[in-house]
């Protein structure tokens, strides 16, 4: 079984590790598939005031992460990767500028079955030589900007996490989830049979597994089309004939009730 290790940079150590405690990231954590530290840089400050933040070279608004608390909190970060079996965890910056993180990269990252350290931002930013000297890529969860890299770190820990082994309850749930063959994820009905009038499509009560599949991967195909055509362009889902044929079917009974 694959096992990770996540070492968190952050001037909220309890944000990080409170909000890992629920869910499939704890059972994760339980079951030893997944481990994660919080490494504060305030605990390398230097002065009685635990200072982390300056103002900036030049002017301007806000307050900029200081080098050396961040630099001495990557350093330590290292050492515990170190001593968990990973001397060559990569040390990655939450930020709006880096390439953006998705399931596909959340895979890749799940298949190395290491260490990562993820650097929390706060305030204005770092200072750039943070990045020159200790980071070695730089991570976003999509293009716009929250108050800090906590909750993006959180993000990018549970999308991975979720797919090592043992950690989901029943592995046959990621086959049909959201991204992870190109498309977006089928609607999901239970009971009751109707709620207000509406009520669950034929072909899911029809017992017919075929239709099922043929029907939830229609709707999928459909899903993606009106909210993320571009999805289908990206990925090989066209170069399937089976899902070509359904994606033409979809557009015929559209066309037809239109």
């Amino acid at each position: 079984m694959s096992r990770l290790w996540f070492g968190v940079v952050t001037l909220f150590p309890e944000m990080v590790t409170e909000a890992a405690n629920f869910g499939v990231f704890r059972r994760a954590q339980e079951g030893g598939a997944v481990q994660v530290e919080a490494f504060n840089p305030r605990d390398d400050a230097t002065d009685r005031h635990r200072t982390v933040d300056d103002k900036p070279y030049g002017g301007g608004p806000g307050m900029v992460m200081m080098a050396e608390p961040l630099l001495a909190a990557i350093g330590r970060a290292r050492q515990a990767a170190a001593a968990w079996g990973d001397d060559a965890a990569p040390v990655l910056l939450m930020s709006p500028q880096g390439p953006v993180f998705d399931q596909r990269r959340a895979q890749a990252m799940a298949d190395r079955s290491g260490g990562f350290i993820l650097v929390c931002g706060r305030y204005e930013g770092v200072d750039q030589r943070v990045i020159e000297l200790a980071v070695d890529g730089e991570l976003s969860v999509g293009d716009f900007v929250v108050s800090g890299g906590e909750l993006p770190a959180l993000v990018v820990m549970d999308a991975i996490s979720r797919l090592i082994e043992g950690t989901i309850g029943n592995p046959d749930s990621l086959l049909s989830e959201s991204h992870l063959d190109g498309l977006l994820e089928y609607p999901q009905y239970t009971r009751p049979e109707f709620v207000e009038g509406l009520g669950v499509p034929s072909e899911l009560l029809s017992g017919d597994h075929k239709r099922v599949a043929d029907f939830r991967r229609k709707a999928a195909l459909g899903r993606t089309l009106d909210r993320r055509p571009e999805l289908l362009l990206e990925g090989e889902v066209l170069a399937d004939q089976s899902d070509r044929r359904l994606l033409k079917d979809l557009l015929v009974e559209r066309t037809t009730d239109g």
